[in-house]
């Protein structure tokens, strides 16, 4: 197989390991259309407040774990450019999840989630371990404190995205990761900006609050 077939291989998988719809098949089986309550995002903060905490963490988990895997399949169908195709493959997961192909199958309009677990999940892999806890550390922090998850989620992408890049300006991690930096950071800005704007204006739902 060509190169450029290869990498477009690692684009289309990516996307679709992203889409899978985690919160909507988890809560349809207990009976919960995700889409329909809530916020009616697809997405774990969503999926505590309609089902309670640990559904909400097993969709947390599953999510990231798409991040991880889309990686590490990429890097099975690519493995001579190995920062590239990271880069691609991560961006593309988040994408998948944002908006996601099997969402738009069952509702009819072009959804996802906001990109929090599975860019977490990206993470787990791309970024140094001390990046990884002091972001994780300071969003269990927020929550503690607060109980905004988006304000931690926000924070936590704040801090690794400046850690990260001063990383690499350091030459201590791959120049190719910056476009990965760069275009999640607007994703991300993007699928929280309605929550910035309720933080902003004190009407945010905390965690714990059911809906």
């Amino acid at each position: 197989m060509e190169e450029t077939l290869k990498f477009v291989l690692v684009v289309v998988v990516s996307y679709l390991l992203g889409s899978t719809p985690t919160a909507y098949l988890i809560a349809r089986h207990k009976g919960v259309n995700i889409f329909e309550v809530g916020s009616g995002n697809m997405g774990a903060t969503n999926v505590i407040r309609a089902m309670g905490f640990w559904w909400g963490i097993a969709v947390w988990m599953f999510d990231s774990l798409k991040g991880i895997v889309a990686i590490v399949l990429s890097n099975l169908i690519v493995p001579d450019h190995a920062a590239a195709v990271t880069a691609i493959s991560a961006t593309a997961a988040v994408v998948g999840h944002n908006w996601s192909l099997f969402a738009s199958l069952v509702t009819g309009t072009l959804r996802g989630g906001k990109g929090a677990a599975i860019w977490f999940g990206t993470m787990l892999v791309m970024a140094p371990i001390q990046v990884v806890v002091g972001m994780s550390v300071l969003g269990g922090f927020i929550i503690a404190l607060t109980r905004y998850v988006s304000l931690a989620v926000l924070a936590m992408f704040g801090l690794s995205t400046l850690w990260m890049l001063v990383l690499i300006g350091q030459r201590q991690l791959p120049t190719e990761y910056t476009v990965y930096a760069l275009l999640v950071t607007a994703m991300m800005l993007y699928r929280f900006r309605e929550n910035i704007q309720r933080l902003l204006a004190g009407t945010e739902r905390r965690l714990g609050e059911r809906v």
